[in-house]
């Protein structure tokens, strides 16, 4: 199969596209090597892929309607792996508008693109933050997510509402993953993992919020390329059972569907400091904040519905996984 991914230097783009390499399909990656984080990390993962025969690569932001058509025109696409989006959720609050640009104009053109040129199947990333303030553990796809507490989540959802309507209208086979905290070697330096590896390292204090009363569903890396790509390979089709009375919002009449994809088995944030200290042999010096604006102090995915659906079930746990991202921080860093 010839497929698109989107976000292709990016974190979770890098492993999907050379899953994809692996198995034999042809990759077209597209990404716009923005700066919202180090270009140099985007340009080194493009590294990891460019050498493959059966990859390209496109510069091209997904806002830029007139080349992501063109783009779509020319390739003729079988699938799309939609992961490429303006991340993170405290940098909504300073720069809503590259949200906006990326995550509404930018989905608005690749839903138009599957459209237009017959993609058989569009796979998009949406983030465990459409849960919101959501107090019901474990997160389950049926729960309602209509109280965002960030403009990031608010766009995500969004997605999922904008999928289903071409679901819908058009019959365009979508299906939405929620994402929970993903991790594992060539990650985002904004992140967690990333951001305690460097301090610990150095010696210097990290920042734990909420006082460390913290828990989080961490998916490594491996585990979510898996996902996706069982995900990409079968196609949604409508659901006959599905009752408008009582509408489940992770299924439809039309051929739509919404996953979460994580590890649910979500980890104290001391737990998770320890492995990292374990794997540095470095113990941390804490600084001890309180709650961040748009932060939540827990993430649990419900993956039934994924594993059910896939067979695919995570199987790295945080202390193996933390393990092989430090390693990786180390041989990337030289240190």
């Amino acid at each position: 199969m010839k497929i698109l991914v989107t976000g292709a230097a990016g974190f979770i783009g890098l492993h999907v596209a050379q899953s994809l390499l692996r198995r034999g399909d042809e990759v077209v990656g597209l990404d716009n090597l923005n700066d919202y984080y180090a270009v140099q990390l985007k340009r080194d993962r493009l590294a990891q892929l460019l050498p493959h025969p059966a990859f390209r690569f496109e510069e091209l932001d997904i806002a830029d309607t007139r080349g992501v058509l063109q783009l779509f025109e020319a390739e003729g696409f079988d699938r799309v792996v939609h992961l490429a989006a303006q991340a993170g959720v405290r940098y909504s609050l300073t720069h809503p508008h590259a949200y906006a640009q990326s995550n509404l104009v930018g989905f608005t053109n690749v839903l138009e693109g599957c459209r237009h040129h017959r993609v058989q199947h569009l796979v998009y990333a949406s983030s465990s933050s459409v849960y919101g303030g959501n107090t019901k553990m474990p997160f389950a796809e049926g729960d309602p997510v209509d109280h965002p507490v960030s403009l990031y989540a608010a766009t995500k959802k969004a997605n999922e509402l904008m999928a289903h309507t071409y679901s819908h209208l058009y019959r365009l086979p979508t299906t939405g993953l929620r994402f929970f905290t993903v991790y594992g070697p060539w990650g985002r330096p904004d992140m967690a993992p990333w951001l305690f590896t460097e301090a610990i390292s150095k010696g210097q204090p990290i920042k734990v919020f909420n006082h460390g009363n913290m828990r989080r569903d961490f998916t490594y890396i491996d585990d979510i390329a898996a996902g996706v790509i069982a995900a990409m390979d079968r196609l949604p089709e409508a659901d006959a059972g599905f009752d408008a009375a009582r509408p489940d919002p992770s299924r439809s009449a039309a051929p739509y569907r919404i996953f979460n994809i994580g590890n649910s088995e979500p980890v104290e944030l001391n737990r998770f400091i320890a492995a990292v200290e374990s794997s540095l042999g470095r113990t941390a010096q804490r600084e001890l904040l309180p709650m961040q604006p748009g932060d939540v102090p827990a993430t649990y995915a419900d993956t039934r519905e994924l594993e059910a659906w896939t067979g695919v079930r995570p199987q790295v746990s945080i202390e193996d996984g933390i393990a092989r991202f430090v390693a990786w921080y180390r041989d990337y860093h030289q240190v």
